[in-house]
């Protein structure tokens, strides 16, 4: 009984946590995006640049280079990968874009520089964008047929193909919304004012808060701050006006709306709002996040106001449609992941991955699956091991699954695309970690560049001929038919 409490209590601290530091600055915003590409941008705009039948070189590096500029982990790319997904984007640079964004954003590999050395930012970047790449072109060529009769269904009720003006400068509103709240940069991070109040029962309520959700490092466990605690009520109170407010919208204005969005303006602006408690009472401090992210929840006001109430309304109902999908499946997904994590103890990932061998290479990704960590937290992670005797190989495996793949992010990938094809690129996700962990790993060891290269060109060949079988046995199928 005492380690079924355990387990459940793994589960509701992981879950509190993850509601109260990663889902409002990263995954809110992204909700609202996903909406907006859903409902504002017009669909052949997306078909023209992330189709199927575009230019390869055109739309896999539109892809990568939109994922580039988004710092943000796997469950945050969840609504925007649906978002394009649903407007048309191919399969193929979809999934780039799924992969590359988490991977090898240029916060990740700056920060992955800074803490790792040049070594492994540049091995990162080169197979993130090798693999991800690939892995797109592996997923589009498997799943042709399904994807191209997809897109053509959605080209025919696709109108015009140029994207308004007022449309880009809203999306760009809320992209910015979404990268001032989740940059680690020095001037986001410079304090302005501060001011502190009087609250006698804060400390108290702080050490009570520590003792139900307590901090472990090891095992990623970020406990629940008081201000973690307050914005989750807001959440709640969010997810209570929201349920008529946005999921009715469709129907028309009600007066649940504009207590949905109030709620969700003021609930972003105190997520950026510094706040620490004392024995005194708390302190709030003003950064340069705060201002950022007050200003461009200000200014998307008057930007939807440009907007006819329809387009508008389309808007907010697709965007709370995205919530429903996937917000339910991220929350079971966290805190089964908690509940895992509990049993895994992080001395068995170092004891076996402390070689690169196949096994160790394997585990570096398995830990990356069920050790969940919010994107650039695998950095320090990452650091950690390193310094207690985990192979570079290995590391690189973790480093490359870790930010992919995640309990939650696997459910929500099938609710997006299936379960066929989310697992199909799970396993073409891990099968490459692993190959980059003992691909890295042998160089690090001493392999000489020509046996590596051969190893690298026959999982090439390998892979291209197996692709080859799949053609082969379409187009057989085809002929039978």
């Amino acid at each position: 009984m005492n380690w079924m409490m355990t387990a459940f209590q793994g589960g509701l601290d992981s879950l509190a946590a993850y509601l109260a530091a990663h889902v409002l600055l990263c995954l809110v915003p992204a909700f609202f995006i996903a909406g907006a590409l859903s409902a504002l941008v017009p669909q052949q705009s997306i078909i023209r640049f992330l189709g199927p039948d575009a230019p390869k070189w055109t739309s896999y590096s539109a892809a990568a280079g939109a994922g580039s500029l988004l710092a943000v982990c796997s469950c945050t790319i969840q609504p925007l990968f649906a978002g394009i997904y649903k407007k048309g984007a191919g399969l193929g640079p979809a999934i780039t874009f799924l992969f590359f964004a988490p991977a090898a954003n240029i916060l990740a590999l700056a920060y992955t520089g800074v803490a790792l050395g040049a070594e492994f930012a540049i091995a990162r970047i080169l197979l993130a964008l090798s693999f991800g790449i690939g892995i797109g072109m592996i997923m589009a060529i498997i799943f042709r047929e399904t994807d191209v009769a997809r897109v053509a269904d959605a080209r025919t009720f696709a109108e015009g193909g140029g994207i308004p003006g007022k449309t880009l400068l809203f999306v760009g509103a809320l992209v910015a919304l979404l990268i001032s709240g989740t940059l680690k940069l020095d001037f986001l991070k410079a304090v302005l004012f501060s001011a502190e109040l009087p609250w006698r029962g804060a400390s108290a309520i702080q050490q009570t808060l520590d003792r139900w959700v307590p901090v472990n490092e090891s095992i990623g466990a970020e406990g629940l701050s008081l201000q973690g605690a307050l914005l989750i009520v807001l959440l709640a109170g969010i997810g209570i006006f929201a349920w008529r407010g946005l999921g009715k919208v469709d129907e028309g204005f009600n007066r649940f709306t504009p207590i949905a969005l109030g709620l969700t303006l003021l609930t972003l602006m105190f997520a950026a709002l510094g706040f620490t408690v004392g024995n005194a009472g708390v302190t709030l401090v003003v950064t340069g996040r705060t201002v950022a992210v007050t200003l461009f929840c200000l200014a998307l006001v008057p930007l939807a106001r440009r907007f006819d109430d329809w387009d508008v309304q389309q808007w907010l109902w697709e965007t709370w449609r995205f919530v429903k999908m996937i917000f339910p499946l991220l929350v079971v997904g966290v805190f089964a992941v908690g509940v895992i994590r509990v049993f895994i103890q992080p001395e068995w990932i170092r004891a076996i991955a402390g070689e690169n061998t196949l096994l160790a290479n394997l585990a570096g990704v398995v830990f990356g699956v069920f050790m969940y960590f919010p994107t650039l937290v695998e950095v320090p992670i990452a650091k950690m091991f390193l310094s207690l005797g985990m192979h570079p190989g290995p590391l690189i495996a973790y480093l490359m699954a870790d930010p992919e793949l995640s309990l939650q992010s696997i459910l929500i990938t099938a609710a997006i695309i299936g379960k066929l094809r989310a697992w199909t690129y799970v396993g073409l996700v891990a099968l490459f970690s692993t190959i980059s962990g003992l691909a890295y790993g042998a160089w690090v060891n001493g392999m000489s560049p020509w046996m590596l290269a051969g190893f690298v060109g026959s999982f090439i060949a390998l892979i291209i001929g197996s692709l080859q079988w799949v053609e082969s046995c379409r187009q057989g199928k085809s002929r039978r038919a």
